[in-house]
């Protein structure tokens, strides 16, 4: 109970950090597209070697498979539908929506991290990778809210309900996965994988590329090697 809410905490608050920051400032649109590209770059490591590797050595290829592109369908085809009423929202809601988007692709990875707790004890690397990704994420959402006419209290409130809404999906991933068996959660691995990895080339890789142009690249190695190492060292 005390590891899944620190984990909780911990990957929530970089929601929170990041808009307290965005209404206050605005740092360089290349640092945030570094903070995103690094941040990719862990989430690909730990949903590799700590989802995905996790779900092929208990269920196998076949169910792992399964799991893996129902994660991106699902994940894409409620992307699409989020992206349409983005677009007929227009700008005056742009701050809204990307709240909305960072909910959606924070889902599956907070019950992803959740889901670690419940398998192998909890994957450092994924929470640093998710810590790291939130931050950007609210920021630039809070700072959009205010310059769309919101009140910097609205921002904080509606910030850290969704801060609340992750940080619960990691607790439910930890506690209702504890006593599932070794097929379904590899499933539930997979599934979780593979909607993290849709969001990772659907989402943050294009902004990383569209704000930081090619030198994000470095950044991405950086995550990469550091989630790879935490894993390893964790393992």
């Amino acid at each position: 109970m005390t590891q899944a809410v620190l984990f909780a905490a911990i990957a929530s608050a970089g929601l929170v950090l990041g808009a307290v920051v965005g209404m206050r400032s605005m740092p360089p649109v290349r640092v945030l597209a570094a903070l995103l590209a690094f941040a990719s770059g862990a989430l690909v490591a730990a949903l590799a070697f700590e989802l995905f590797e996790e779900s092929f050595v208990q269920g196998g290829a076949i169910v792992s498979a399964a799991g893996l592109a129902a994660g991106a369908v699902v994940y894409v085809v409620v992307d699409v539908v989020l992206d349409r009423r983005a677009q007929a929202a227009g700008d005056s809601l742009s701050g809204v929506m990307l709240l909305a988007g960072v909910v959606l692709d924070g889902i599956p990875e907070n019950l992803a991290l959740g889901t670690t707790l419940a398998a192998t004890g909890g994957s450092v690397a994924l929470l640093a990778a998710i810590f790291v990704s939130n931050v950007p994420e609210a920021l630039v959402g809070a700072r959009s809210m205010c310059d769309n006419g919101r009140s910097v209290r609205f921002a904080l409130v509606t910030w850290t309900g969704a801060a609340a809404v992750l940080a619960l999906a990691i607790v439910a991933g930890a506690f209702l996965l504890e006593d599932v068996n070794e097929s379904a959660l590899s499933v539930i691995l997979a599934f979780a994988g593979g909607a993290v990895l849709a969001a990772l080339s659907t989402t943050l890789f294009p902004r990383a590329y569209r704000d930081g142009g090619p030198w994000v690249a470095l950044a991405t190695v950086a995550g990469f090697l550091l989630a790879f190492t935490l894993g390893s060292v964790g393992g």
